[in-house]
């Protein structure tokens, strides 16, 4: 499992190795070959995150984060080589809004942004209530899987 960030971006250590943790467990889930995963990282600003979200959403607001899977079904994937998932883009200040918001740090909220964002390359949506239940329920068990509980 690679993880990339934007040029000049980074994450502490604690929080690489638990983007990691999150992705492969989603990615055993999922039975996807983790060692052949990429992913792609980036974290903007509110400004930047609003103009991608009018352009590939058309909804002109800011979020917390978006995802923008390689493929539009897992039987997409190749047999073999590198398995490019897609690009996770975070919004710095929304997740510093919400961390506060919700009473947890600013790392739990990048970790659940990711994980989110994680399933969103693996296929889950919450369009419908549904797609929603299933994706809250995915991602309630890879927190816990984590370790990181709701207060």
């Amino acid at each position: 499992m690679n993880i990339y960030f934007e040029d000049g971006q980074a994450v502490a250590d604690t929080i690489l190795d638990t983007m990691i943790k999150a992705a492969e467990y989603c990615l055993d889930l999922e039975q996807v070959d983790k060692e052949r995963a990429e992913i792609s990282v980036t974290f903007v600003e509110a400004e930047e995150i609003r103009n991608l979200n009018r352009e590939y959403r058309n909804t002109d607001k800011v979020t917390d984060v978006l995802s923008f899977p390689q493929f539009d079904d897992l039987n997409e994937i190749p047999e073999f080589g590198e398995i490019c998932l897609g690009d996770v883009v975070i919004c710095k200040d929304r997740a510093m809004e919400q961390a506060e918001e919700f009473g947890h740090s600013f790392e739990r909220e990048i970790i659940y942004l990711f994980t989110h964002s994680i399933l969103h390359l693996l296929g889950y949506d919450h369009m419908e209530e549904e797609e929603k239940k299933e994706m809250r329920q995915r991602e309630e068990e890879v927190m816990e899987h984590l370790g990181i509980l709701r207060r």
